[in-house]
């Protein structure tokens, strides 16, 4: 009989080499990549007695060291110590991106556990146009780490390969033509398996450019938004360009349409995998090994799927998504209202407890057409002007080849100074040419459907 765990026999399985002798780093990350590969397989309803264990704890906490908590957790009769039961869960306020925003310090904890490590700010990128700002600890980090080692070992994928990425980097390093690269694909994974390259191209490039690099990468894997990828997908279709070694195709951060997944399997031959996450909350759902629904990630994040009553959403029924990051003691978000929207799934034939999401149908961007016109992928990175305190919400439309509409909503009307501060982030971002105007709001509704976006392109079909 083999006394191996099951992550080393599938590592084993899938050729992947180990280091010599694994760090603290590394071998505390395999721990707990050992435990998730058991829960997975616990039942639901273990999954989510576990879970509501750990929500009592989160609580506790929250009553005791962050202001913001206390008032509204006593209105509704929370008690320390008490039993968390799925009613009395429930009962809980559901805390939107704009009381986020309002509350500003006041949501941060008192007395983190020193156990959790060192503190860290982080501001969202503005999927929802709202960007917030939060503090996140080394333990809600180390979570993250395991779940993305997770997404790879999932996939099955060959880690020893090649892995070029289309992604942000404002550092200037990775621009066109030459992008850059590394010997290796970083962490999480590079400090667990050893790794083949990895290249990274800043996602600012026109979609044309794109392509040209990552023909001349020669990819195994490559990954980028969802969006992006879709219109990447479609130029290499419209231009005869093939990617022979692609094996696989991996999306983050945005919608991923049916069309996209098509795509890569007609245009390529290769299978595309998505991982739903947000900055604030971490890892949401990750899409399962065997199909193209989602698991959400119950070990970390307690998810909701709501209708508009406030009740949970049965399978094939979409609701709007609400998160409680189990692990953040900083900046704990209890029934945090992404401002996505999801279906609801039923049980998975993989076998695995974890809770469905069948797809998430809320999360949108565009692309915005250059003076020159070359398309570009729209993602606005907001946190660029989040220290202008009276922005609210925003979104920038693109309402003729070279206007850009900067619509927002704003506590008190910006002073010149910080409406030139937002005018010209704006335009370097896009990469200059553009006319630019402020427009106040006193909101910005969402498409129908639900989406919200960020970028809007209002020009002519």
């Amino acid at each position: 009989m083999s006394l191996a765990s099951p992550l080393v026999l599938r590592s084993a399985a899938a050729g992947l080499a180990w280091p010599a002798v694994p760090g603290a780093a590394a071998a505390r990350l395999l721990s707990l990549q050992q435990q998730l590969e058991q829960s997975q397989w616990w039942p639901r309803e273990r999954l989510e007695q576990h879970q509501l264990r750990q929500l009592g704890r989160l609580l506790d906490h929250a009553f005791a060291t962050v202001p913001h908590y206390r008032r509204p957790l006593a209105e509704v009769g929370f008690r320390p110590g008490r039993a968390i039961t799925p009613e009395s869960m429930r009962a809980l306020p559901v805390l939107t991106r704009r009381e986020v925003q309002d509350a500003g310090d006041q949501l941060l904890s008192a007395a983190v556990p020193p156990e959790h490590g060192q503190h860290e700010r982080t501001a969202t990128s503005g999927s929802t146009g709202m960007p917030a700002t939060v503090v996140k600890t080394e333990l809600e980090q180390f979570y993250w780490r395991a779940t993305t080692l997770r997404h790879w070992l999932w996939q099955g994928h060959d880690f020893r390969l090649k892995l070029p990425a289309i992604r942000t980097d404002r550092s200037g390093g990775s621009d066109y033509p030459h992008g850059s690269v590394s010997a290796d694909w970083g962490p999480p994974l590079a400090g667990v398996f050893e790794t083949g390259p990895a290249a990274l191209l800043d996602i600012r490039t026109g979609i044309a450019e794109q392509a040209e690099w990552l023909a001349r990468q020669d990819p195994d894997y490559v990954l980028s938004f969802g969006t992006n990828l879709l219109f990447l997908a479609r130029h290499c279709r419209d231009h005869g360009i093939r990617l022979p070694r692609l094996k696989a195709v991996v999306a983050s951060g945005t919608i991923v349409e049916p069309e996209l997944r098509q795509l890569c399997r007609e245009l390529w031959g290769a299978r595309l995998s998505d991982m739903y996450s947000a900055v604030e909350v971490g890892y949401i759902a990750l899409q399962c090994p065997s199909q193209e629904h989602y698991h959400v990630q119950m070990e970390s994040a307690l998810v909701e799927v709501l209708d508009a009553r406030g009740d949970p959403c049965a399978p094939g029924e979409i609701g709007e998504v609400v998160v409680t990051p189990l692990h953040n003691y900083a900046t704990p978000l209890i029934r945090y209202a992404l401002g996505d929207y999801a279906e609801v799934g039923e049980p998975c034939a993989c076998g695995r407890g974890l809770a469905v999401m069948r797809r998430i149908v809320g999360r949108a961007v565009d692309m915005i057409v250059l003076p020159s016109g070359e398309r570009r992928f729209g993602h606005y990175p907001t946190d660029l002007y989040a220290g202008i305190a009276p922005i609210v919400q925003h979104q920038i439309a693109q309402t003729s080849r070279d206007e850009l509409e900067i619509r927002l909503v704003v506590r008190r009307p910006l002073t010149p100074e910080e409406e030139a501060v937002v005018i010209r982030v704006v335009n370097e971002n896009y990469g200059g040419g553009f006319r630019c105007r402020i427009s106040y709001r006193d909101e910005i509704p969402r498409a129908p459907g639900g989406k919200y976006f960020v970028f809007r392109s209002e020009l002519p079909a």
